[in-house]
C-alpha cells in the first residue's frame, strides 16, 4: 500500500486515526498500541505476506538477544559474544536477500563458473528495519537503554509511517512517545501540521517527481543516443526526482507520524543548499548519516587516532553507505566517489581562510558541490557502470547539433515542459525553504486551508490522471 494510493489516503489512514483515538479515548492505551501494531503488520504484509514470517522472525529475535543483553550486565565476554551474534544475524539476513545473487554472478566473471543465480527478491524495508535493530543491540550493549516490553519493541520496529523508507529512528526517540499518556490524546495542532507536511510531500511526488521520472526513466534507458543538452537534462532529471521522490516520502511518513502524536526525526535540510560535499551530508539522509556516524565511523576509531586512520575511516563509511544502498559496483562507485571528496574538502578546509573565500566565493562553491553531487548521482542511478559512463561523456561533449531535445523527449512540447520543471524544481531546491521549515510557520487559518485544499486537489488529479500510484525510489534499496 502505498502513501500516494487512494485506499492509503481514504481507507487506511483515516481508519488507523480513528480506531487509535477511539481506544485511547476509552483510556485503553494498551489496545491502542497493539492497534497500531496490528496494523503496522498489515501494512507491511499489504505489499507482499510472504515476508511477514521474516520481520516477525528478525523483531522477535533482536528482542531475545536485546533482552538477553539488558539482564546480564556482569560477564563481559557473554555480553559481547551476544552483541555480535546478534549482528551477525541481522548482516547475515540482509546480506543473503541483497548480496548473494551479486556476489554469484562476479564470482561466475572471474572464474568462468556458471553458478545460478537465486533470484532472490529484496525484501521490503529490509535495509532500514535491520539498521535500526543493530543500533538497538548496540546501545543495549551499552547499557545506553534497553526495553523489557515486546509490543513497545515491536511497535518501534515495525511503525508503519518509517517502515518502509525511514527516517531511520532510535529506540530511545521512539519507545518513550508510544508509552507517554500524551500522546494518545488528540492534538488538532499536530493533526493540522501532519496534514500540512503530508500534502506536501504528496505534492512532491506525485506532481514534481513522478513528471521527472518519465524523463529521467527514458534517458537512462538511452544512455547512447544522448546528446550534450539530452544528458543534461537526463541528470538533473533525476537528482531532482530523487530528492522530491525521496523527501516527498520522508514528508508524508513525517506527517502522519505526527497526525498520532509522535514526532519523527528530520531527514532532510534543504540539501541542495549545501556549498561543500561535507554539508551536503549533514542535510541528506540525516538519519543514514546519523546510523553511520555513530555505529560505524566513530567505532572504528573516528578522528582520534591521526590523519590517515581518519581518512581510512571516512573511506570505509562512505564506502560501506555506498554498498548498503544496493548491490552493484555503481554504488560502491557512488559511495567511494564521495568519500574521496570528503577527504579532498578536508584539506581544503586547512586552507587560510582568505584564500578558500577567494578561490571559492559561495557561488562558485555552490556550484562545484551540486555538479559533483549531480554526477555522482548519474552513477547512483545507471544500470551499469558503462552506462554511466556514457552519459557523462555525453555531458562532457560539446558538438554543434548537441543542444536539442526534440529528438529523445518527444518533441518542442515535452522539451518546453521538461525544461520548465527543472527549472522550477531547482529553484524550490535552491530558494524556497524545505517543508519541514514551512511547517513551523503556519499561515493564517483561511490561507491554510486554501493552501492545503489546493495542493490535496492538483496532487489528488494527478494521482487519477496517473491511473496507477508509482513506488517511491527508495523502496528498492
Amino acid at each position: 500500500m502505498l502513501f500516494n494510493s487512494f485506499a492509503y489516503l481514504f481507507l487506511f489512514l483515516p481508519i488507523v486515526l480513528y480506531v487509535y483515538y477511539t481506544l485511547n479515548r476509552y483510556r485503553s492505551a494498551m489496545a491502542a498500541r497493539c492497534w497500531l501494531a496490528g496494523v503496522s503488520l498489515f501494512f507491511y504484509g499489504y505489499w507482499n505476506p510472504i515476508y511477514l514470517p521474516l520481520i516477525a522472525g528478525s523483531v522477535t529475535v533482536n528482542y531475545i538477544i536485546g533482552a538477553a543483553l539488558g539482564q546480564n550486565q556482569t560477564d563481559l565476554m557473554k555480553r559481547k559474544i551476544l552483541l555480535i551474534g546478534g549482528v551477525f544475524f541481522n548482516l547475515s539476513l540482509l546480506g543473503f536477500f541483497k548480496y548473494t545473487d551479486f556476489m554469484i554472478i562476479n564470482v561466475n566473471q572471474l572464474t568462468g563458473m556458471n553458478v545460478q543465480t537465486l533470484c532472490l527478491v529484496l525484501p521490503l524495508a529490509i535495509s532500514f528495519f535491520t539498521f535500526q535493530q543493530i543500533a538497538y543491540l548496540v546501545d543495549s550493549y551499552r547499557m545506553q537503554g534497553n526495553e523489557s516490553n515486546f509490543l513497545n519493541y515491536v511497535l518501534f520496529v515495525t511503525f508503519f509511517p518509517q517502515l518502509i523508507a525511514g527516517p531511520i529512528v532510535h529506540h530511545r526517540e521512539m519507545i518513550p512517545q508510544f508509552i507517554r499518556p500524551e500522546t494518545g490524546r488528540i492534538d488538532y495542532e499536530n493533526l493540522s501540521r501532519g496534514l500540512y507536511l503530508f500534502c506536501m510531500g504528496l505534492f512532491k511526488k506525485t506532481v514534481i517527481a513522478d513528471s521527472l521520472a518519465v524523463w529521467a526513466n527514458y534517458g537512462f534507458s538511452h544512455p547512447l543516443t544522448l546528446n550534450f543538452a539530452e544528458a543534461w537534462m537526463t541528470s538533473l532529471s533525476y537528482t531532482l526526482q530523487l530528492y522530491f521522490d525521496f523527501s516527498g516520502y520522508t514528508d508524508m511518513a513525517v506527517g502522519a507520524a505526527l497526525m498520532l502524536n509522535i514526532k519523527l526525526p528530520i531527514n532532510f535540510d534543504s540539501p541542495y543548499k549545501a556549498l561543500n560535499i561535507r554539508d551536503f551530508w549533514r542535510r541528506w539522509h540525516i538519519t543514514l548519516g546519523r546510523f553511520l556516524r555513530q555505529y560505524l565511523y566513530i567505532p572504528l576509531g573516528g578522528n582520534r587516532k591521526g590523519e590517515m586512520h581518519t581518512h581510512r575511516n571516512l573511506l570505509i563509511t562512505f564506502l560501506l553507505g555506498g554498498i548498503w544502498h544496493g548491490a552493484g559496483w555503481t554504488f560502491v562507485l557512488w559511495g567511494a566517489l564521495h568519500g574521496i571528496g570528503t577527504l579532498i574538502h578536508r584539506q581544503w578546509q586547512k586552507m587560510p581562510p582568505v584564500i578558500s573565500n577567494l578561490v571559492t566565493p559561495p557561488m562558485v562553491a555552490w556550484l562545484l558541490t551540486f555538479n559533483f553531487v549531480n554526477a555522482c548521482w548519474v552513477i547512483f542511478r545507471a544500470a551499469n557502470l558503462t552506462d554511466a559512463y556514457l552519459i557523462i561523456k555525453a555531458m562532457t561533449s560539446i558538438k554543434t547539433d548537441s543542444w536539442s531535445l526534440g529528438t529523445l523527449f518527444v518533441g518542442e512540447a515535452g522539451a518546453v515542459k521538461l525544461i520548465l520543471i527543472v527549472v522550477i524544481g531547482l529553484l524550490i531546491c535552491i530558494f524556497s525553504p524545505n517543508s519541514i521549515a514551512l511547517h513551523k510557520r503556519l499561515p493564517p487559518k483561511s490561507v491554510y486551508a486554501l493552501y492545503i485544499t489546493l495542493i490535496l486537489c492538483v496532487s489528488l488529479v494527478t494521482m487519477f490522471y496517473l491511473k496507477t500510484p508509482s513506488e517511491f525510489l527508495y523502496f528498492q534499496f
